[in-house]
Parts: structure tokens; sequence; C-alpha cells
């Protein structure tokens, strides 16, 4: 099969630089028996590695030509892809105590991080890679310049970590602006913060 085009609808931008990759998968420390779920797996810089330490994954890929490369590419029972419009998927279909991750595409990162709010007694952890600047509103705290409903609403149901920050280099094609991993982990109920 010849290269993927990236998708500009799709917003992508696919994960190239094996250091970073390296760094995440790390960050993210699967173990055999996590319930793991990635979001836009792409060309499968992640799902690669994520699937020599997992007994089994489930990916979300809307792009439905990359969904069939992961099929060619990865011929295994270990791995369950869901052809899908993230913002549509039901995550309590997928178990419970899931670990959520992925490369989000930027241009729906907002509505999913407010999407998965409605999940997150099902998650025990999620660690994505979203625009620098929108992970800076995430963690920003009260009277922060970047303090934003995006703070208020998240900072309410998750503990959250700027892990690192990704240049545009590491990406194929390179995106405008530089990333960031950040780790959310819900708040048990006893901690959940008013709004």
């Amino acid at each position: 099969m010849g290269a993927h085009q990236a998708r500009k609808r799709f917003g992508q931008n696919f994960l190239a630089d094996a250091s970073i990759i390296d760094q995440i998968i790390r960050a993210i420390a699967p173990g055999p028996d996590d319930n793991m779920v990635e979001i836009g797996p792409g060309q499968a810089a992640l799902t690669a590695p994520l699937l020599q330490r997992l007994n089994h994954l489930s990916v979300v890929e809307i792009d439905r030509d990359l969904a069939q490369r992961l099929r060619n590419q990865f011929q295994t029972d270990k791995l369950t892809i869901y052809e899908a419009d993230v913002l549509t998927v039901d995550f309590s279909a997928l178990g419970s105590s899931l670990r959520v991750v992925g490369n989000l595409p930027y241009n729906i990162s907002s509505p999913l991080l407010f999407r998965l709010i409605d999940y997150a007694d099902l998650v025990k952890d999620q660690h994505f890679m979203l625009q620098k600047e929108v992970v800076d509103r995430m963690v920003a705290m009260p009277g922060e310049s970047n303090y934003s409903r995006l703070s208020v609403m998240l900072q309410a149901r998750y503990a959250m970590t700027h892990l690192f920050d990704v240049p545009p280099t590491a990406f194929q094609p390179p995106p405008k602006v530089v990333s960031a991993i950040v780790r959310m982990v819900p708040l048990p109920p006893n901690r959940l913060r008013a709004q």
C-alpha cells in the first residue's frame, strides 16, 4: 500500500518521532490486562507499541482507509477496530476501568473532552496529545489568563497533569502548533469539585 495522504477534514497529523512515541508509551505505562482504548490510531504510531504490551486493544478510527490499513497490518484477535466517529461512540459498551489514549484531532478536541466527562466513572485514566494551548487551558488555575470554561469543566471532574510538549517536527505533516501530552485521572465521587 502506498503512503496515506493526511486528510485535513479529519485533522490528521501523524506522529512519526520514535523517541516521542517511546516517551508517550512510558508515560501511559500499559499493563497486559489494561482495558485500553485508542482514539484516532492513524498510522499506528502508538498502536504497534501498545499491542506489544497489551493482551487486547480497542481502537476508534473514522478514516475507513486507515481502518483498513490497521486490519491489514495487524491480523490479530488482540485488536478490535471500531470504524466510527468518536463523537458518536458509546464508551459504556467498552467496559469499565477504561484507559483512553490518543493523538486527538485538534478540530474536535474540546467537544470530545466534554463528551468523555459523561463516561468518567468508567475511566481509570486518559492520556491525550492535544494542541499545547488547549492543555494549558485545561490545567490553568483561577486568576491565570488562560483559565476558561474548559478549565472549570474539566477540573471539576479530573486531576490533570501537563506531562510534556511535542514539537511540530515530530509529525508528518508538521502541524502549525506545538502539541502537549496531558494525563487526566477522574476524581473519585467524594472529591468532585463544584462547578
